[in-house]
Parts: structure tokens; sequence; C-alpha cells
């Protein structure tokens, strides 16, 4: 280890004084923390320039008034209770002379959704939990991604790739991605379209700096997501509620100033729904007349169950009016930040512009990983495979739900990750379960604290105070049976 002591051989006072001072200073302030190795006397005199004995005898003083500690054979170390710093003179205050200036104070204002289970951090011990939007990591292809990050490192090293990039993406991610939407989703696009993001809360956070600011009109999803909302809202924007019913996001209700809004079309986020064909088509229409944008998160698209899914609504998208964002670690592990923009002609270079100011760029051996994952096959094979255990532990969970609450019809089983169950009739509130099933080791959430977006009146508490959601792609289907069984006995349910 390396101090950066600087002596000053000039000084009235002798060399060990100054070194003595210069380590009670950094123990005293914490930059040498308790139990911190200190480096040998040879080595330390070699470094500073100066003789071994006026480090051995500083040393020694420090010993001796407490400050570090020797432990033969390991060495010296600072010491775990080093002696408190005598107080120090207080002068007295100088005369006022006028106002002092006022203590400079962050402009940012947000609130930060959950980015796991609320009660995590708390040490809460859940045996079985249903939290929303969890891959399970016993999936994830650890053979076939080593493999592939292996490769990048001795491939993509020895190219250049190592240094920065183009801060939209990698290349040939970008063409993979495009070739994947167009066969996965409908949509047409080349490379160019395509920026690479560190997952799609980038995405948001890109397209707010692109449209929005203070008092600007964004309309959102009411139940909707948390995190989308809570990024708009920090930028100063404002954000309207957009009703949500079976057929997904209601159009027609938003002012005239409004002309970006915010959707999650193939999966609304909470509840489930899909947008049918005809809203997709009127809010089309409804960012053509404006001029505006909407804002596709497609967030749970690669997940489908019971048929094939609706196209993406970018590809319908006649007049650039739609930015798509998209996820690849979704599905993979959430962990690995890898998400994807299909932006409009005329926002690419913004785009670009945005993600330069942010991060400068993706990672590069992640971005070329996943560009051979795909363009290999291996992201199809994984997604199937996927969705063969997903389609599995859905029908696991509706069919526990319905041995133990009777005929119950959860949203949103179509598709995705989740589903949201309207816990009915004569059961407690979501809250109340919320609380039993966690005594019980189980978690399962009600809206707010599932991440969904409810404004900030109580009438949509009171609407969906008996929704809970509930995730099922983490469990396998004897975990799911068992939770739901769980989730019955802390409400007395037989």
């Amino acid at each position: 280890m390396q101090i950066p002591i600087q002596l000053q051989p000039a000084s009235d006072r002798s060399l060990q004084e100054q070194l003595f001072d210069e380590f009670v200073s950094r123990i005293e302030d914490g930059r040498l923390q308790p139990g911190l190795r200190m480096p040998a006397t040879r080595q330390l005199a070699a470094e500073l320039g100066v003789s071994r004995n006026t480090v051995a005898l500083a040393y020694e003083r420090l010993t001796a008034e407490g400050f570090i500690e020797a432990r033969p054979p390991l060495g010296t170390f600072v010491a775990l209770q080093a002696p408190k710093p005598l107080p120090a003179a207080v002068p007295p205050a100088p005369p006022p002379t006028g106002t002092a200036p006022e203590r400079v104070r962050p402009l940012f204002q947000g609130r930060m959704h959950a980015l796991q289970p609320p009660r995590a951090a708390q040490g809460a011990g859940l045996a079985l939990d249903f939290w929303v939007g969890r891959p399970d990591p016993r999936l994830f292809p650890a053979a076939t991604w080593r493999r592939l990050v292996e490769r990048s490192l001795a491939e993509d090293v020895r190219h250049g790739d190592g240094s920065y990039g183009d801060p939209a993406g990698l290349q040939r991610l970008r063409a993979a991605v495009a070739a994947h939407s167009g066969a996965a989703r409908s949509v047409v696009c080349t490379a160019d379209d395509v920026v690479v993001t560190n997952g799609i809360q980038e995405g948001i956070n890109v397209v707010a700096r692109l449209l929005l600011g203070p008092g600007t009109a964004v309309g959102v999803e009411h139940p909707g997501y948390a995190g989308a909302a809570n990024v708009f809202a920090s930028y100063g924007a404002r954000v309207l509620p957009v009703a949500v019913d079976a057929d997904g996001a209601v159009p027609g209700t938003l002012p005239p100033e409004c002309r970006v809004v915010y959707l999650t079309p193939a999966h609304q986020y909470p509840t489930g729904a899909a947008l049918s064909p005809g809203r997709r088509q009127a809010w089309l229409r409804w960012a053509a007349e404006r001029e505006g944008y909407l804002i596709e998160d497609d967030y749970d698209g690669d997940f489908y169950y019971d048929s094939a899914p609706l196209p993406a609504l970018k590809a319908q998208d006649g007049t650039g009016q739609v930015i798509y964002l998209g996820t690849l670690s979704k599905s993979l592990a959430p962990g690995l930040r890898l998400g994807y923009m299909i932006v409009p002609r005329e926002l690419r270079e913004a785009a670009a512009t945005v993600k330069a100011l942010l991060t400068n760029g993706s990672p590069w051996l992640v971005q070329a990983s996943m560009a051979a994952f795909l363009q290999e096959g291996e992201f199809v094979h994984h997604l199937r495979r996927l969705r063969r255990h997903y389609a599995a532990r859905r029908g696991a969970l509706l069919a526990a739900l319905a041995r133990h609450f009777g005929a119950v019809q959860p949203a949103g089983a179509h598709a995705g990750m989740h589903v949201l169950w309207q816990a009915g009739g004569d059961l407690p509130d979501a809250a109340t379960i919320e609380q039993r099933a966690r005594e019980a080791g189980v978690g399962v959430y009600g809206l707010r604290r599932g991440n969904a977006w409810l404004g900030d009146d109580g009438e949509p508490e009171r609407r969906w105070q008996h929704a809970l959601l509930l995730g099922y792609a983490a469990l396998t289907e004897d975990e799911i049976d068992t939770g739901i069984a769980r989730v019955a006995r802390a409400i007395g349910v037989a």
C-alpha cells in the first residue's frame, strides 16, 4: 500500500514529527481505517526517501500513543480503537459582516421505484416470493454465456473493441437487435434506428430528456408503471393519468397540450391487459394528429403462451410517432442491464447524444456477448425454453388459485411474467393479505408496493384495494403450489 505523504525537509520540525502528525491526521479523519495494515518501515522509508530509522521512530511513537498496534508476525495495523482526538479550540465567531450565502441545494427531486421486493433489505426471510418481473436464475444459460464472454474477451480486445465505441451501441449488436425485432415483433428497422441502453429504465430517461421539461404534459397509464411516472416527474413534467380497462389504455381523455403518452401495449403494467387492435389504431391516429409521440414499453413482449402476440405498436407506425423500448436482459438476468430503443429517424442523433452524455455508451463486453447470443440463434432457443417453463408455472398458479379460492380469473394470464388477482368476496384487502402472507414466509404484493403508479389521490387506492400482483416466473410449479397454499392458510381459507 502506498500512502501519499509529502514531507518538508526544510521545515523547522523534524521528519519524524512530520510523519507522526501525518499518520495521526489520516487515522483521525478516517482516511486510514481501523484494522488497515500499515506499510513496512523499510518500504515506507524507500517511498519517502528518508532513513528507515526515521520511520521506525515515528511508528514507535504511534504505537505508544495507541494509534497503531503490532501483531507479530503479521505486521503493524491501525488500532481498532484509536484514541479520541482532543477537542480543538473553537475560535470566537467573527462579527457578522452581512448575510451569508445560502448553501447550494440539489435541484433534483424524484422518487425511486423498488428494484427488489420492498422487504428484502429488511431481511424478511421470505421462503417463497411472488415478486413481479423476476426471471428464474436457475434457467440462466450459464455455459453458453460463459463461452461467448470468453470468446469476446479473446477476440474483441485484440481488434480494439474494448475501447470507447459508438455511444448508440456496438454496430453488430444493433444489427442483431434490428433483425430480432423484425422477426419477433414485426418492427421494420435498421441498425441505425437502434440505440443500446442499460435496460429499459435508461431508455425511459433518454426519452424524458429528449421530450420533457418543466411543465410538459405527459400521459401515463393509470394504474401504470411507477418507474416511468417517477422519471417523468423528476424532469418537472406534469404526469396526467390515462384510464385503463380490459382493452388497455383508453384514448381521448387527454388535454390538447399533451402530446406524449407512455404505454405498455403487450401486457399493461400492472393490470396485464393487452391493448386491443382498435385501441392501437386510435392511439396511432392520436399521435399523428397531434404530431406527438407514443412511448411503447415492451417490457414483457417476449413472453406469450396461448397464441401468437399482436405485433408491436411500433410495427404499425407509418408516420414515425412511436418510440419503442425493448429489453434483452429481462429473459436472462436483469442485472445485465441491457435494453434498446428503436427511434424515429429524426430522433436518432439526439438520442445517441443523450446516451453519450449519460454514460458514453453501454459496456462493450456485455454488448459483444449479446450480439453473438442473438446472431447464433441462442437467444431464440433460450426464449422457447423459458416460454415452456413459464407457461407451466402460469398454469400451476391458476390451478392453485382455483383450488384454494374458487373460480377466480386473474387478469393478464395470456402473457408476461405476472398476473393481477382481484381477491374479492369475503377475503381481506390486499394489505392484510400481504401482511399475513409475509408472516407465513410468502411474498405477495399490492399494487403500490409492486411498483404500480396510482397517482396521489385516494380513489385508485379504493378501487384497487383488493388487487394483488403475483409474479410466477422465478418459482417452480411445486413452489407456487406451496406458496398459494400458505397464503390460503394464513388468511383462514380452508
